[in-house]
């Protein structure tokens, strides 16, 4: 619209422009033709004219107002006239005379102007009389005054016509555009959709008469329909893989548990046989020890694909305080070569849960921090309340002052099977599976999870709601 606007506003200008040179141009080569008229009439009254004798010549001629009157003797007399609007003679000043160039004519159509000192411009011709010069001519006013006019209404036209056109493209760019508005605004919704995880069917689409494939912007419309098929499909196939992975990741979990039980079950028993040779007791120690680790994980790997399906949480209220108090506990039994802090309110926290998930959350964020940082670390267990009434959170921190995690890792820590052996420091192995089974828990207590890192200062931050809230 601005550049419309622009390119009319520009044409209207120059249309201005060549219309007032043009107009201005025959007004003054009219007013010259009515001097040339007008000395031309005059010239037998100014024979025989003194310096002093401007006033009566005016007088006797029948001249329009604006007429001028000049007349200058050999000797250097002056004298001039006006003929104002009221058709009163008006006798020209000392000063006004003085200010005046009066030329010797070059020729007899020669129309030049002259400006008189109060009176404005004037188109004159100059001619010689016997014992002197003479000058008369008309007032520009009237030339200046009609240019002032026409410039005044092509501004008020111009004005006018751009609010009209301003208008006519609103409507018209409004109406245009219309389709591809129901573009965006249907980009719009689907985009505010969580479509990385969970069933998700995008139901949005640009109505059928904004996607009109003959318009360029209904091929808009309709490409982004075509789009969000694919997507919707992809989503779709995306999520029956999920579900067929998450039940056999359960299943297999499962089945697993069983012969693993099974193997640590004989392990155990022979090792209790005194015949054994030294060779065969490490080996079958190693078989028990390997056993213990593969149930971990399978476990691990069970508890992750029920939270994904929303079972294994059995809600309650739950006193967070209690719990952090002694998971720090528990953890200077098994790290003593760290500095264990804790910092709670007398108050406790109540939250609504499930104890042993969340009891499991503040175990495995504080041995996080034992495994991935060198002795003498400070490890520090803070709980407090944040916000008001329905808004009240329970937050909870875990900071450590060791060498940090790698800001590249930071981005998929709460990935299954993620591990940080670059960035951190470690005395044993790991799943990789704590770290996302932290995060389960916390989103499926609608709550959330994040972490700062920098060397010296690392601090995992658990929010969840201190209300009760519907499982569901």
């Amino acid at each position: 619209m601005l550049t419309v606007f622009g390119f009319v506003s520009l044409i209207f200008v120059i249309v201005a422009a060549v219309t007032s040179v043009m107009l201005n141009s025959v007004l003054e080569e009219r007013l010259s033709q009515q001097v040339r008229s007008l000395v031309t009439e005059a010239g037998p009254w100014l024979i025989g004219s003194g310096a002093e004798d401007a006033p009566r010549v005016l007088d006797g001629l029948q001249v329009p107002p604006g007429t001028v009157l000049v007349l200058e003797t050999a000797d250097g007399d002056r004298s001039g006239a006006f003929v104002d609007d009221h058709f009163q003679i008006e006798t020209l000043t000392t000063s006004q005379l003085a200010g005046l160039k009066l030329d010797r004519p070059e020729g007899q159509e020669q129309v030049r102007t002259m400006t008189v000192r109060g009176l404005g411009e004037f188109r004159v011709q100059a001619g010689e009389v016997p014992g002197g010069v003479v000058v008369m001519g008309m007032s520009t006013q009237e030339v200046r005054a009609t240019i002032g006019e026409l410039l005044t209404t092509i501004t008020f036209a111009t004005a006018a016509g751009l609010a009209v056109l301003g208008l006519a493209i609103t409507v018209v760019i409004r109406q245009g555009l219309k389709p591809l508005r129901a573009v965006a605004e249907t980009a719009q919704r689907v985009a505010r959709q969580p479509l990385d995880q969970g069933a998700v069917s995008i139901e949005e689409r640009v109505p059928a008469e904004q996607a009109d494939a003959r318009t360029e912007i209904g091929q808009v419309g309709a490409a982004l329909n075509t789009l969000l098929d694919h997507v919707d499909a992809s989503l779709t196939a995306r999520q029956r893989n999920e579900e067929r992975m998450r039940t056999f990741v359960a299943d297999a979990s499962h089945e697993l548990r069983t012969p693993l039980a099974s193997i640590r079950g004989y392990s155990e028993l022979s090792l209790r046989d005194p015949s054994l040779s030294e060779t065969t007791g490490q080996s079958l120690e190693r078989i028990q020890a390997q056993s213990v680790r593969m149930t971990g994980l399978v476990e691990d790997l069970l508890l992750l694909a029920r939270l994904d399906e929303g079972q294994e949480l059995v809600y309650g209220a739950v006193d967070l305080t209690r719990l952090t108090l002694e998971a720090v506990a528990d953890q200077r039994v098994a790290g003593p070569e760290h500095v264990w802090r804790v910092e709670v309110d007398e108050a406790p926290v109540i939250v609504a849960g499930d104890t042993a998930r969340l009891n499991q959350v503040i175990a495995n964020l504080l041995a996080n921090a034992r495994t991935h940082t060198p002795a003498g670390t400070t490890v520090t267990a803070s709980l407090a309340l944040d916000g008001m009434g329905s808004a009240t959170r329970a937050i909870l921190r875990v900071h450590d002052d060791g060498p940090g995690i790698d800001p590249a890792l930071q981005g998929e820590l709460f990935t299954r099977f993620a591990r940080g052996d670059r960035s951190r420091a470690r005395s044993t192995g790991g799943t990789g599976l704590g770290l996302a089974i932290v995060k389960a828990i916390v989103d499926a207590h609608h709550g959330e999870i994040r972490v700062t890192s920098r060397p010296g200062d690392t601090t995992f931050e658990v929010a969840l709601p201190a209300k009760p809230v519907d499982p569901a």
